[in-house]
């Protein structure tokens, strides 16, 4: 039986693709807007797309806020991409004084735009792995994912193990952080890396 995955469809983020990719990487997916899913998931994704103030009212709007905190406390796995790996931390740049869910500390910052550092980043950018993250287990030194974004997560956030990638200033690209799994790029767009890394959360996290 393959693992089994709970997408969240709160209305901020491209649910079709990323079932589509879970899918392919060998999960089966189910995709919710109904909060009493949570607390029956073996694994949540949470996907994110748009201005962190919309995501975060529409995440919070649906019910989702507090079963996906109760949840991640208790230690289901958790996947977020996009701005759903910003939603994890405190807060961002881009919408002062609205919260996020705070699972991780730190605040979002947006990228300087400067000569040959245009803002949003847009493309391709490498990954330095750093400690033993699940995600990226294995993963080779080359490896390249794709990226479109303006805001960031430091490098300084509480984080052991992810990759980090350089536009301008180092951030991270993914992180894991004990249950919390993260890719600030989009998987399904990042060819067979990304492809890898969601098997990597089939394989490592969902056993």
């Amino acid at each position: 039986m393959s693992a089994a995955v709970l997408l969240l469809d709160y209305g901020a983020g491209n649910v079709r693709s990323a079932a589509k990719a879970l899918e392919r990487a060998g999960m089966t997916v189910t995709v919710s807007a109904d909060p009493a899913d949570v607390p029956h998931a073996d694994a949540l994704v949470v996907p994110g797309q748009g201005h962190f103030r919309q995501v975060m009212e529409a995440f919070d709007s649906s019910g989702f806020h507090g079963p996906v905190m109760d949840a991640a406390q208790a230690g289901t796995p958790l996947l977020g991409i996009c701005v759903g790996m910003q939603m994890l931390l405190s807060d961002s740049e881009e919408a002062p004084g609205v919260p996020g869910l705070g699972l991780v500390p730190g605040t979002v910052r947006k990228f300087d735009a400067a000569p040959g550092h245009k803002v949003p980043q847009m493309g391709w950018n490498g990954l330095e792995l750093r400690g033993d993250p699940p995600l990226l287990r294995g993963l080779g030194a080359d490896a390249y994912a794709y990226f479109v974004h303006s805001y960031y997560v430091p490098a300084d956030i509480p984080v052991d193990d992810g990759a980090l990638s350089h536009y301008g200033v180092p951030f991270w690209a993914a992180f894991s952080r004990g249950n919390l799994h993260a890719t600030q790029f989009h998987p399904e767009k990042s060819g067979a890396v990304g492809l890898g890394i969601l098997e990597r959360f089939r394989r490592y996290v969902l056993q």
